[in-house]
């Protein structure tokens, strides 16, 4: 076993910060629904709007980062068998005690499946919820930009659901994290950088 850097200051820093707004606005976005009262609705929505251009700033900073350090890469999915072997380990082999199909390593962070979710998440569930997040605020302008066709609920759904995806992607994303990999190699290696990987394979 080796340790070796996989996730720099920038990267580990856009991780929880990002990890830090989301969760934010999830909860000051349900509290703006009426699910439950814990910072009034005004203060809720002054946060949620606070917390969703802080995230726009932070993400443009990280696409930035990944353009420029080619770390973009990481995210391009792979349609191989090895998908059908993630599926196949995560579904019934990790309960048996089967092998891990992939193998970390520092220019592979992330194996098929996780690459396939990213990308799902990079370009369909962010796409649709900034897209109707930006309506929804700016609903006043509609009719100044040309807007027909759209109701202002139909697009409060349609943000809805994408929070939604969004959870689904967080708890998703912690059970992995903290279950899937052996004494919680990978939350630690999003602390500190570094991770133990097996240099025989």
């Amino acid at each position: 076993m080796s340790s070796v850097k996989f996730y720099t200051r920038f990267e580990r820093f856009w991780h929880w910060t990002q990890a830090f707004l989301i969760i934010s606005m999830l909860i000051t976005g349900f509290e703006i629904h009426g699910t439950f009262a814990l910072f009034g609705y005004e203060q809720a929505v002054d946060l949620h709007i606070i917390f969703a251009w802080s995230l726009i700033v932070l993400w443009i900073f990280a696409i930035f980062w990944h353009l420029t350090t080619g770390e973009w890469r990481q995210y391009c999915a792979s349609c191989s068998s090895d998908i059908l072997a993630m599926v196949k380990y995560y579904s019934f082999d990790i309960f048996l005690g089967g092998g891990h199909p992939h193998h970390k390593t520092r220019a592979e962070k992330l194996n098929p499946l996780q690459r396939m979710a990213y990308l799902a998440l990079h370009l369909f569930i962010a796409p649709l919820l900034w897209i109707s997040g930006w309506l929804y605020l700016f609903y006043s302008y509609w009719d100044v930009v040309g807007i027909s066709g759209l109701s202002l609920g139909s697009v409060a759904m349609v943000h809805t659901a994408a929070a939604f995806l969004i959870l689904t992607f967080l708890v998703a994303h912690l059970y992995l994290a903290l279950t899937m990999s052996e004494k919680m190699a990978d939350l630690k290696a999003m602390l500190t950088g570094y991770q133990e990987i097996d240099t025989d394979n």
